[in-house]
């Protein structure tokens, strides 16, 4: 007779062909890219006036563009180097800390 643990066993999802999630999400990844769209003058001016003021601690929404994706994100500027050009903001809700490029931003808010 069978234990029930073994004969469960039998009945786990199979996966018959390895690797085609991870394949198909690849794919659909690579076929979202898009490529950066360029900032009008005037909101580069706008931009660069709101990075001067933003200081760390700020709490900031950002739009921006990085690994060949549009992005938007809210978060709290935890580093902010304007020799080098970039800051980081840690995410709300998320222990995750994105490097952003000033060249990079398509709009920035400071919130509150």
């Amino acid at each position: 007779m069978m234990m029930r643990e073994q004969r469960a066993k039998q009945f786990m999802p199979f996966d018959a062909m390895k690797g085609l999630a991870e394949a198909l999400k690849d794919r659909e990844e690579r076929h979202s890219r898009v490529q950066k769209h360029g900032v009008s003058e005037e909101d580069q001016m706008r931009i660069s006036e709101i990075l001067c003021k933003v200081e760390k601690g700020s709490k900031v929404f950002i739009s921006f563009y990085a690994n060949f994706h549009d992005w938007e994100t809210e978060g709290i500027v935890t580093q902010i180097n304007r020799d080098y050009r970039f800051f980081r903001v840690s995410r709300i809700g998320s222990n995750n800390e994105e490097k952003i490029c000033f060249d990079d931003l398509y709009d920035i808010r400071v919130i509150g």
